[in-house]
């Protein structure tokens, strides 16, 4: 879910890697490859360039990260690159289509392929049966949407059809998407959940799969991971854990029935398991305590029942290093004055447990995020001071790792990687 966002104000460009392994012209089989970056957050950014090819390769692009992953889709016909937050936690994608930002924003007016949806558009209500969006119509009658998120972030402007066109052989049919007249962010959000009007459910992408290097501090080169559309390479070596699905009786008010929630079981601390128990990695009857995948979210957010362990396992060990009183970004408030990497040494290594035995391990050089001014902070937040009360592992905690969503299969996989290295 995009809870945290804070879309990104610094714009990377993304560079085109190898066209690599053929694909069926079917684009629910293909295979595609894009550039992710990893971007200091805010909801992020990318641009590159799409080779034409034939029916039969794939297309590999790479993407940036400081804080959000970033891909630069082509949009349109003929396609224009467009910089969008990959947010596997929120179900609306939108473009860029005003010049108020210093990203190059979308003109509808060079695309063949553009039209507006007018207000008598099925998709143009107040609610449709799996997607709330506030929509009237304008003064044209054409649809208008204005989308808040949880951060006071705000996309609005009108509800179009447009397609992604990969290649002169290759590009979707027209997707219902958001065309933002108003926002102040630098890029717009691909919308990846599983909502049926999520770019993944409109394209019918079978699976997808993203590679998040490791982020360098002030680094003045941004690393480069690795995003595919369809069939991933090195899928051998993932380990899935289910998508649960709960009934309906549970969808509200706090549950999101359209993320990817998978059953945690367990955090260990420096090999030692914490007493927390696996019910509160689980949405109870109101739908507290869900525990999602989001590429959109930065940081990871817990509830009170898991942090208040996690809490108290690392202040045992590195207490003498606690920075009382402060609180990064009104939500990471155990931080430590000292070197991220030296005190992570001191807590040493951090692993999620799934189901199945499966294991997310966040090196002990990636447990602390360093905030500045020689503060290190836990990449752990409590999610109640988000008003959200769920389990969500953002993409800090991310790095370093493939994480696929096969949706057919209704599964998620991770693997570890170097994702900083060519994958």
């Amino acid at each position: 879910m995009t809870t945290t966002k804070t879309i990104l104000l610094l714009f990377i460009n993304f560079f085109i890697l190898l066209l690599i392994t053929s694909v069926s012209s079917n684009t629910h089989n293909n295979s595609l490859s894009f550039s992710l970056t990893y971007l200091p957050l805010s909801h992020q950014s990318a641009a590159t360039q799409i080779r034409s090819a034939g029916s039969g390769v794939t297309h590999r692009l790479n993407f940036k990260y400081s804080q959000a992953l970033v891909v630069s889709l082509p949009i349109g016909t003929p396609p224009q690159a467009q910089p969008m937050v990959l947010d596997t936690g929120s179900q609306l994608s939108w473009i860029q289509c005003h010049n108020k930002t210093p990203t190059k924003s979308f003109d509808p007016s060079l695309s063949s392929s553009f039209s507006i949806l007018p207000c008598n558009h099925p998709i143009c209500k107040p609610r449709v049966p799996d997607f709330t969006l506030p929509t009237t119509c304008d003064q044209n009658r054409l649809c208008h949407y204005s989308y808040f998120y949880a951060d006071g972030t705000l996309a609005e402007g009108n509800l179009v059809r447009e397609k992604i066109t990969f290649s002169r052989y290759q590009s979707t049919q027209p997707v219902a998407l958001g065309c933002a007249t108003a926002s102040k962010d630098a890029e717009g959000i691909l919308g990846m959940n599983l909502g049926r009007l999520s770019f993944a459910s409109q394209a019918k992408i079978s699976k997808f799969s993203y590679c998040t290097p490791t982020r360098q501090i002030n680094g003045k080169v941004k690393p480069t991971g690795a995003f595919y559309l369809g069939q991933n390479p090195y899928s051998k070596t993932f380990k899935y854990v289910n998508i649960l699905s709960f009934p309906e009786s549970q969808h509200s008010p706090n549950f999101d029935p359209f993320a990817y929630t998978v059953g945690m079981e367990g955090i260990r601390i420096g090999g030692k398991r914490l007493n927390i128990p696996p019910s509160v990695f689980r949405p109870d009857a109101g739908g507290s305590g869900q525990t999602m995948i989001d590429s959109g979210t930065e940081y990871t957010y817990l509830v009170d029942a898991a942090y208040n362990k996690i809490q108290e396992e690392i202040v045992r060990i590195a207490g003498s290093r606690l920075r009382k009183g402060y609180v990064y970004r009104g939500s990471l408030d155990l931080c430590f004055n000292g070197n991220a990497v030296e005190i992570g040494r001191l807590i040493g290594n951090m692993v999620f447990e799934f189901g199945k035995g499966v294991e997310v391990v966040i090196g002990k050089e990636r447990v602390l995020d360093d905030v500045g001014r020689g503060i290190s902070c836990l990449g752990i937040g409590r999610s109640e001071r988000l008003g959200v009360p769920s389990n969500i592992i953002g993409n800090f905690h991310q790095q370093n790792q493939w994480v696929e969503f096969d949706i057919v299969n209704r599964r998620v996989g991770f693997s570890g990687a170097d994702c900083s290295r060519s994958v």
